[in-house]
């Protein structure tokens, strides 16, 4: 039913949220406490999660447990992944 591929992953998650009738919602995974790699990572996980019909991304401890403008930023880049018209459903 799936790939190795992480968009395929994504979508299968989807599939099993009653066709996308709930909401899939990836977690933003575990703060590395490096915040480029951390930035990278949910970056990454957000063009996957919008590229796979997903709904969102947890990025909890990644955000709040930084600097306030570091998380500000974190939020940013994450915001413009969602808003960006040129990343779409795969």
């Amino acid at each position: 039913l799936s790939t190795d591929n992480p968009i395929d992953l994504c979508r299968y998650q989807v599939a099993n949220c009653y066709m996308g009738r709930n909401g899939l919602i990836n977690s933003g995974g575990a703060s590395l406490g490096d915040g480029k790699s951390d930035l990278q990572e949910a970056v990454k996980t957000a063009i996957i999660n919008k590229r796979g019909a997903g709904h969102g991304l947890i990025s909890g401890r990644k955000a709040f447990q930084k600097d306030m403008q570091v998380g500000v930023d974190f939020l940013t880049a994450i915001q413009d992944v969602y808003l960006d018209p040129e990343i779409t459903i795969a």
